[in-house]
């Protein structure tokens, strides 16, 4: 039984709720990929929380998310699940799980679902993914889509690259989320599009939008919990705003913390444990 169904009394966020939400109200997206972010996530009423295979450069170090593997996903999923009591936890389904055909698909869906814990999936692609998202969620498992920039496409693309800047991509853009709201997403992340095609779209299908440099008239919004907090420093992509700069207050914890272990100054005497002192005459003869 997952941390959201074991009885806290907080009601999770459903996959039906954020289909519901279009239109009355904003949402609100973040990525999380380890217990500790994600119970901060969830305590502060995100709505969604994407356990992203961005953990790929984030967490790990590498340069492109097409390295990150199913088990790698299935282990952070564990880990935010155990975080979240109402956030809705969305896994990322990884380079290569569900590309290839529908039974691999719900292979892979079933790992996130039944041993990580998820309770939505999201896949990128449009027309080309459709009989996946189908299948999927035929058989009962909330897919979220994902167009525009797609960065396991990275090397398709050119690049990491603002997609839809022609009138013809735009319209493909457009075709692609009506399919994908046909073909049973719940609701569709559009990346690094124009605004104004984020807004057509946005106006076109049924089921809610949410951006990430794709302007505000999207439904909602996401972004990624180390570029908000300002964690992550190789790059910063011109969409995130930075709501603070942790990188900076931590290092000057760390560094404190140096200087005081080397002056002596820490641990002071609060911070140690004493004995009676008839333990410690005991002791000392």
């Amino acid at each position: 039984m997952s941390k959201q169904t074991a009885g806290t009394g907080v009601k999770p966020v459903t996959s039906l709720d954020i289909r519901q939400s279009k239109g009355v109200r904003k949402l609100t997206m973040l990525t999380a990929y380890d217990y500790s972010s994600a119970t901060l996530v969830d305590e502060c009423d995100i709505d969604m929380i994407l356990v992203g295979d961005s953990l790929g450069m984030v967490m790990l170090g590498r340069d492109d998310t097409i390295s990150v593997t199913m088990d790698e996903m299935v282990h952070h999923t564990k880990a935010v699940v155990r975080g979240a009591t109402r956030s809705l936890v969305v896994a990322d389904m990884p380079f290569m799980s569900y590309e290839t055909g529908v039974e691999d698909a719900m292979r892979s869906a079933a790992r996130l679902f039944q041993e990580g814990g998820a309770r939505a999936v999201k896949l990128e692609g449009g027309h080309t993914v459709l009989p996946q998202v189908k299948a999927l969620v035929d058989a009962g498992i909330p897919v979220v889509g994902h167009i525009g920039l797609t960065p396991q496409r990275v090397a398709s693309l050119g690049g990491f690259k603002v997609q839809g800047k022609t009138a013809e991509a735009a319209t493909v853009l457009v075709e692609e989320a009506k399919a994908l709201e046909e073909a049973g997403a719940f609701c569709i992340v559009l990346e690094a599009i124009p605004a104004p095609i984020a807004a057509r779209i946005t106006q076109e299908v049924s089921v809610p939008t949410i951006g990430i440099g794709a302007g505000s008239d999207c439904d909602g919004q996401v972004l990624v919990f180390h570029d908000l907090l300002g964690l992550f420093d190789r790059f910063v992509p011109k969409f995130v705003k930075q709501y603070a700069n942790l990188r900076e207050t931590a290092a000057a914890a760390i560094s404190d913390y140096k200087r005081e272990v080397e002056d002596g100054s820490f641990p002071a005497p609060e911070h140690a444990f004493g004995m009676s002192e008839q333990e410690k005459e005991k002791f000392e003869k």
